[in-house]
């Protein structure tokens, strides 16, 4: 699933190609459950004639502000990906949803896995209220973050994946970020000591930064895979140190990573980086 740098790709994408200013005509929708909100014929009536005045991300959604109020906001989820495309040109087998723009071109959202959702709202809010903080934010410190951790006794890893506690890290960061502050993914929360915080909170925005400066992580060729405007693939998963390397050395130590399953989840770590200590702690 696209997390923070991938969609923050798309975002800058979008800019650059112009999507500021852009008319929506008119909108085709050919898998009717890609849109989550309002209903297809609602979605359909509502956007024709609407502009796009500007274009941003929160969390893991994009979010399109509509001039005259309102917010088309698009989740991407594991397979969906945008591009822009000719009238003309011919669609393909897996365009779901289809904006077609003033001008002669369309953005269509590809999605092989049909999961990708499109919402519209009068308030963003009603999608995107629930989600936590930005982890790049100016206001997210260490402090404001060990605030944050000292009344959760989840395990690190289901907790950095739960969107209202953070919103956009996933599997790939924080794999990443928990290997970077050496911490173990099964950790309480609650238990982590002040160097450990300041840990974490430098490793989370060192990898996102380091992501979004790599312009996303594509890993793999398939036709699911993540891909930003104009099919570009992301060159961060050259830049992994854990993350689907099972087996292969740690960089820091040279253990061989391992791939466990934390909070029903698909983990990597280094078993001598990242020491478990203590008990368990709940999901």
């Amino acid at each position: 699933m696209p997390e923070l740098p991938e969609v923050q790709t798309v975002v800058d994408d979008l800019a650059r190609a112009g999507i500021a200013g852009a008319r929506i005509r008119s909108v085709d929708v050919l898998w009717r459950r890609s849109i989550a909100a309002p209903s297809e014929a609602e979605f359909r009536a509502r956007i024709a004639g609407r502009t796009i005045a500007a274009c941003g991300r929160r969390g893991k959604f994009i979010v399109f502000d509509l001039a005259g109020g309102g917010h088309i906001l698009v989740h991407l989820r594991m397979s969906g990906r945008l591009h822009f495309a000719a009238a003309a040109a011919p669609r393909e087998a897996h365009d779901r949803v289809v904006f077609r723009l003033a001008g002669g071109r369309e953005l269509r959202l590809h999605d092989t896995r049909k999961f990708a959702r499109v919402y519209l709202a009068a308030d963003a809010a009603a999608v995107l209220g629930a989600l936590g903080p930005e982890p790049l934010a100016e206001g997210f410190t260490a402090e404001f973050l060990r605030s944050r951790l000292a009344r959760r006794r989840r395990m690190l890893k289901p907790l950095l994946l739960d969107q209202t506690f953070l919103a956009g890290l996933g599997n790939i960061y924080a794999d990443e970020a928990l290997w970077e502050a050496r911490l173990h993914p099964r950790t309480e929360a609650a238990s982590l000591a002040g160097a450990q915080v300041e840990a974490l909170h430098r490793a989370i925005r060192t990898v996102l930064a380091r992501g979004l400066r790599n312009r996303g992580t594509s890993l793999g060729d398939g036709e699911a895979n993540w891909r930003s405007l104009g099919r570009r693939r992301g060159a961060n998963g050259a830049a992994l140190k854990v993350f689907r390397r099972t087996g292969e050395p740690c960089p820091r130590c040279g253990a061989p990573i391992e791939r466990r399953i934390v909070g029903q989840r698909a983990t990597h770590i280094c078993p001598r980086c990242q020491k478990e200590r203590g008990g368990g702690t709940r999901a």
